[in-house]
């Protein structure tokens, strides 16, 4: 959600603000603009893509200092007005604002009482008079955004640009900024990737800080008084790379990255000679696992899913309680927290607000929480201190592919981890990694043959609705694919537990409605047949997923195969139809497939 940039130095800066900004497009915004230093300071912002604001910028904006952003809406509508930067009823301050400033009522109130007139319905423009009243007193820009950020309530992510002073000061509470040191110059970004073309070396703000970027460098103080030495971080190399290649979508490109990805992920971590997994990021020692009473696994959407993927393999490998929570419930509930359970916390950006704050809820109240992360260096992470990186690399499309799978396999890693430090033999252990490790090479086989994906998208493009169900471990693989529907071509999807179909969804059934089933060579399969049998009866046009061979494929009005697979592995199998369907479902409607509307890729506000 909502993306920040901004560079101070000797450069000419705004092509590297747009640029900046193009960096930040797969997060998700309906508005862009950008704001320059040039004696005064220009404006310049439209509703739309930041091709769209790039139309109305003049030939030539000279200028070395700026501050640039893509809008999210929370607080008013998508209009010109409304998108940033907002700019102080003096032209002396100007800021872009990630989060959300809850009692923007009472001080745009107040703003109007001192007879300043407001110019847009959002609760961020607040800031930028408040910090420009501030100024006035001392002229000092650290100290006025200081005593105005002490008068807000909520989250922010705040850049500030002022007309009479080289510098630009940036503040965290909530949402992330990241500062990047050049040599002779400095940057500000909400997402390490922006700043990977011009610096390795990045300080990472925490919640309560405030910093003071000039060309010199970078100085953090608190909110509420005392410096900070600044820690600098090495981003990895693998965040600057992120071209489309020989792909026409993002997406696409990620369905097709998963094998790598995977390979990534599983590479080291598991110990084929002694049946073990091998993730020291966790800091556990087998002894600690075996006293371990419980599990809970925090996550939201595509991370929950693939949460829910894991208590279920959890369960049957160590033979241990465990259960996946909606993150952002989790806090308002006030869960009951056991020191010596387990949690963790699932996040592709490691910056989702609902999670970290059920993080910082359990930590609270003593518990130990581990990170399923993607970014490194992420907040999620840096709060958590300890946990996995799943490794999938840069992840542009807004709709989670590969991410997805490697939340799977970090935590099936887990799974034969914890299981081994309890009664899980060597043997059965070995037979876990042998399984996992040949993922990738069976995912591989299949986008070699994706079966009749075409004919699925012809049957559900045109559908006021679609059904998705599924058992066991593909019940959280049918969430997955009605989520990627419903994301990228906005048809509205159901998914469920494929036992729950009679009990109301299949209601909604008629002659002809599409039902995705996925149904592996498991267990539970002879059930899911049986639902199956329940849809046809009612009409019901049965798109099924399933094991090379299997006889199964007989029930299907269309089938697509995967390889044969170990059962507790099969969503990393099953779910790549799924998304395959959604992506060409899309395309065939003309959405626009790496960034869907109303959708961000980090989900930074509760």
């Amino acid at each position: 959600m909502c993306g920040i940039f901004g560079y101070i130095g000797p450069k000419q800066v705004s092509n590297m603000l747009v640029e900046g900004l193009r960096r930040l497009e797969y997060r998700g915004y309906d508005s862009t603009g950008i704001a320059v230093k040039n004696g005064n300071i220009s404006i310049f912002k439209k509703v739309g893509k930041v091709a769209d604001m790039e139309s109305i910028l003049p030939r030539a904006i000279h200028g070395t200092v700026g501050i640039a952003h893509t809008r999210w809406a929370t607080h008013g509508g998508v209009t010109d007005e409304n998108a940033h930067p907002h700019e102080s009823f003096d032209s002396k301050v100007v800021i872009v604002h990630n989060g959300i400033i809850e009692n923007s009522r009472s001080l745009r109130k107040h703003l109007v009482s001192q007879g300043i007139e407001l110019n847009s319905e959002t609760d961020s423009e607040a800031l930028a008079h408040m910090i420009a009243i501030e100024l006035n007193q001392d002229n000092n820009p650290l100290e006025a955004v200081k005593r105005c950020l002490k008068s807000a309530i909520g989250t922010w992510g705040l850049c500030a640009l002022f007309k009479e002073h080289d510098v630009i000061v940036v503040a965290r509470n909530g949402s992330p900024i990241v500062l990047g040191q050049g040599d002779g110059e400095t940057f500000v970004s909400s997402d390490p990737h922006a700043l990977t073309p011009h610096t390795q070396r990045v300080v990472y703000l925490d919640d309560g800080q405030v910093a003071v970027l000039d060309s010199n460098g970078i100085e953090v103080s608190r909110l509420h008084g005392g410096q900070i030495d600044t820690n600098v971080t090495l981003l990895e190399n693998e965040w600057g790379v992120a071209d489309l290649g020989d792909y026409s979508h993002f997406m696409l490109k990620e369905i097709y990255e998963q094998p790598e990805a995977l390979r990534q992920c599983v590479r080291g971590r598991m110990d084929l000679a002694t049946g073990n997994g091998r993730l020291r990021g966790l800091k556990i020692k087998p002894a600690e696992l075996r006293k371990v009473p419980h599990i809970r696994i925090i996550g939201c959407g595509t991370a929950l899913h693939a949460g829910m993927i894991g208590q279920l393999v959890i369960e049957k490998m160590a033979r241990l309680p465990a259960v996946s929570h909606v993150a952002s419930e989790f806090r308002h509930n006030d869960p009951v927290i056991d020191p010596e359970a387990l949690h963790f916390a699932i996040s592709q950006s490691g910056e989702t607000a609902d999670t970290l704050s059920a993080v910082k809820e359990i930590q609270l109240k003593g518990g130990q929480v581990h990170g399923v992360v993607n970014v490194v260096g992420s907040t999620i992470a840096r709060q958590c201190g300890t946990g996995v990186y799943i490794h999938s690399g840069p992840e542009q499309a807004v709709a989670s592919t590969k991410a997805f799978s490697n939340m799977v396999a970090a935590l099936s890693m887990f799974a034969i981890q914890i299981a081994r430090s309890r009664d899980l033999t060597k043997e059965k252990a070995i037979e876990y990694i042998s399984a996992l490790e040949e993922i990738p090479d069976l995912i591989e086989q299949y986008l070699q043959d994706q079966g009749p994906i075409m004919e699925a998208v012809d049957a559900l493009k045109d559908a006021k609705s679609v059904l998705f169900l599924g058992r066991g471990v593909s019940a959280p693989v049918a969430a997955e694919g009605a989520l990627k529907l419903m994301e990228v071509a906005y048809i509205p999807c159901l998914a469920y537990p494929a036992g729950e179909m009679k009990h109301g969804p299949i209601a909604l059934l008629e002659k002809g409605s599409p039902v995705v089933i996925i149904a592996p060579d498991d267990h539970v399969k002879q059930k899911t047949i049986s639902a199956i049998h329940e849809c046809r009866a009612r009409g019901a046009k049965i798109i099924l997923i399933h094991e090379q061979g299997d006889d199964i494929s007989q029930e299907g009005d269309i089938s697509i195969a995967v390889p044969k697979v170990h059962n507790l592995f099969s969503p990393l199998l099953t779910v790549v139809p799924l998304q395959l369907i959604a992506y060409h479902t899309a395309l065939q409607l003309g959405c626009d497939v790496d960034r869907p509307r109303n959708l961000a890729k980090s989900v930074t506000v509760e």
